[in-house]
C-alpha cells in the first residue's frame, strides 16, 4: 500500500492508567511497523467530560466533532473498550451514537476489549460486532481481548497477548493491502 492509512483509534477507558489504552497502543504499534499510517487517538478519559451530557450532535465542542469527523473519514478504525458490567462503557456508546449511521459502511474496524477475566472475552462477539454491524463496518475476523493477567504495572506480560496482537495485526494488513491480480496477458 503506497500511500498513508488513515487510522483513528478509540479507547473507550473512561480513566487513566488504562489497560485498555496500552492494548490499544501495542495494536497501533504493530499496525505502524507493517504500514504508513496516520493516526487520530481519541481517548475517552480526556474528551469524555466534553460531551457526556450532549443530546445532539449540532450541540457538541468543535474538539468532539473534529473526532467525529475521523472517524466517519477514517481508512481504518480501531476500537477498543474495558468491559464494563457486561458490555463497553456507556460513554464508548454515546460517542457512537453520535456516528452518522452511514459513514461507517465497508470501513474496516479491529476491535478489542480488556477486562479483570478471561470469562468477559465474548464482548468482542457479543457487543462490539453488532454495534459496527449496525453501522455495516466490517468487523475484522480477528479481535483482540485481554484479561488483567495478561499485564503487569500497566505493561503486557503474557506473550500470549503478544501473538493474538501479532495475529490482529496480520489480519488487518491483509484485510487493507489489496491483492495482486495476475497479468492475463502474461498467461
Amino acid at each position: 500500500m503506497s500511500s498513508t492509512l488513515k487510522v483513528v483509534a478509540v479507547s473507550g477507558s473512561v480513566q487513566r492508567p488504562t489497560r485498555t489504552l496500552v492494548l490499544l497502543k501495542a495494536l497501533i504499534a504493530g499496525l505502524a511497523q507493517k504500514l504508513p499510517i496516520e493516526l487520530h487517538l481519541i481517548e475517552l478519559s480526556e474528551v469524555g467530560p466534553q460531551f457526556a451530557g450532549v443530546l445532539r450532535r449540532e450541540d457538541l465542542p468543535a474538539a468532539v466533532e473534529a473526532d467525529l469527523q475521523a472517524i466517519e473519514t477514517a481508512n481504518l478504525l480501531i476500537a477498543a473498550s474495558p468491559v464494563y458490567r457486561a458490555s463497553y462503557t456507556g460513554l464508548f456508546k454515546h460517542l457512537f451514537d453520535f456516528v452518522h449511521h452511514q459513514a461507517l459502511n465497508n470501513v474496516p474496524v479491529l476491535l478489542a476489549a480488556t477486562g479483570g477475566s478471561d470469562r468477559h472475552a465474548l464482548i468482542i462477539d457479543h457487543q462490539l460486532r453488532p454495534l459496527f454491524g449496525f453501522f455495516q463496518a466490517l468487523s475484522l475476523p480477528i479481535g483482540v481481548y485481554a484479561a488483567e493477567a495478561d499485564f503487569t504495572d500497566y505493561q503486557i506480560t503474557s506473550p500470549q497477548l503478544l501473538e493474538r496482537i501479532e495475529r490482529a495485526v496480520e489480519s488487518a494488513v491483509l484485510s487493507l493491502t489489496p491483492t495482486v491480480q495476475p497479468d492475463a496477458s502474461a498467461a
